[in-house]
Parts: C-alpha cells; structure tokens; sequence
C-alpha cells in the first residue's frame, strides 16, 4: 500500500529530467499517471528537448510499477491543445487528484539582451503554461470532489535575483519563475473552498537536459559567466532529480495535508547566501 493508492496524477514535462523522476516516484506510491510533454524541439531555446521516445520510456517505467500510464503529446503554451489532451486522458485513465506542473525552459549562455523570440517562448512556457496547466487539470479535480494537490516547479530564481546578466533569457526566467510564486498565491486563495492545495518548489541547478546539454556547457567554457556562477554554491553539487521529487511526495501526500500557499527551497541554502 502507497501514500497515494488510486490517486490520479497529471505532470508536465514529464519525459526526461524531473518529470520523469516525479511520475516514476508518484506510481511507486500508488498513483495513476497522465505525463504530458511536448516532444518537440521550440525554435528559441537553443537546446533539444525531451522526445516522444523519452515520453514513453516515462510511461514504461511508471507501468513497471503495476500502475497504469497515459502518454499527452501537447504544448503546455497552447491552452486549447493542452486541455483537448488533457481531457482525452482522463477518459483514459480517471479524474484527477494531483497535478505538478513542472515543464519548464531557460536559455543559459544564450547572452543576447533583445531576444523577444527568447524571452516570449521562456515566459509561455514557465509562466502561462502554468496557468494553461491548471485550467486544463483542476475543475477534473472539482469535479472529482475530494480535494486535491497542486505543486508548481519554480525555481531558486523564483525567489532571488541572482544570477541575473542582463540578457532576455535570465530576465525571463527569473520573471517567470517569480510569477509562479503570484499563481501559486492566487490559486491557493481560489481553489481553497475545494479543499485544493497549492504549493511551489523552488530547486537550485538540477542536474537535468536543461541545464546539462551541449549548448550550455561549450557556452560556459567559451565566456565563462560571473553571474550564472552565482546561481551555483561552491563545493556542492548540483541537486538530483529526487531531492525534487521527495519535496513533491512530501507535498502531495496527506502528511502535508495542512500546508498551502508556500514556497519550499530544494536548494542547499541558495536563497539566503
């Protein structure tokens, strides 16, 4: 038996990195789950993205466990998409207690300063796709008529300027990731009559595609940064996939049943270095 036995989960970006790591760890405590990722590469955000192939060695995975898995191909930018999907799955698979919403972008290296194709496709995703996520996701919730948990993956950016140069790309996602913080207030005020629990996470550097790939690292060894080493703490390695995903278990099962409207740091004391 599970913490979250039938229980119904919806993640976003949940091909690879922490989506991935999320789903597989929800179904070992009993959930069902809807993984939702684009499987498509975005024009402005200069590294590859999860694939269709790593959508379903997600699902695999998760129906490894004795759990059952619906794969979503949809873009967490485009609303109507996202919810036709959505909506399509849960015919599939059950209504829905559980939702993180953890598909995210950023562009470190990418130092131009007036990049709107940048900037646009960073907020579109880490912020609207958000806001897109709930729309399609909690009035199943509703309807089911049990309450339920909503965890938003911010950032340790979502909370502190650091790491800032100047270019669209750590604007945006600094603007992004701080706006969740507003959604995830706002949501945990509105759903709260439903018994909806609303919380974000906020990881420092995770050690996933998005920041792990090509484009970042020849990016740093050709014109190392000062300002995205800040992002990073001396002598401590980046945070796993799991770190992440103990706070979401923690956060989605009843042991947090009294715990709304907060902001969790996985990020070894970043936030107030």
């Amino acid at each position: 038996m599970g913490e979250l036995d039938n229980a119904v989960a919806v993640i976003t970006g949940a091909a690879r990195g922490q989506g991935r790591s999320h789903a597989v760890a929800l179904a070992e405590q009993g959930a069902d789950i809807i993984a939702v990722d684009i499987c498509a590469d975005v024009d402005a955000i200069p590294y590859p993205l999860g694939t269709k192939a790593d959508l379903d060695e997600t699902v695999r995975l998760v129906e490894a466990t004795g759990r059952r898995a619906a794969a979503v191909v949809a873009d967490v930018r485009d609303l109507a998409q996202l919810e036709t999907a959505v909506q399509a799955a849960i015919g599939e698979v059950g209504e829905v207690d559980i939702v993180v919403a953890n598909a995210g972008v950023v562009a470190i290296g990418d130092t131009d300063d007036h990049s709107e194709p940048v900037f646009n496709s960073i907020v579109d995703t880490n912020l609207k796709g958000v806001w897109h996520t709930l729309l399609a996701t909690v009035p199943s919730i509703i309807r089911k008529g049990r309450g339920g948990s909503v965890v938003m993956i911010s950032s340790s950016q979502g909370l502190t300027g650091r790491g800032g140069d100047g270019s669209s790309a750590m604007f945006a996602y600094a603007a992004s990731k701080h706006g969740v913080v507003g959604l995830m207030r706002s949501a945990a005020n509105a759903y709260a009559p439903h018994k909806i629990r609303v919380n974000s996470i906020h990881p420092a550097g995770v050690m996933t595609p998005m920041i792990l790939n090509d484009f970042v690292v020849n990016r740093m060894l050709e014109n190392p940064n000062p300002a995205v080493s800040q992002m990073l703490l001396p002598d401590v390695p980046l945070v796993e996939p799991q770190d992440v995903t103990e706070a979401v278990l923690w956060l989605v099962s009843p042991k947090a049943r009294y715990v709304t409207g907060v902001s969790i740091p996985v990020d070894a004391g970043h936030v107030v270095m």
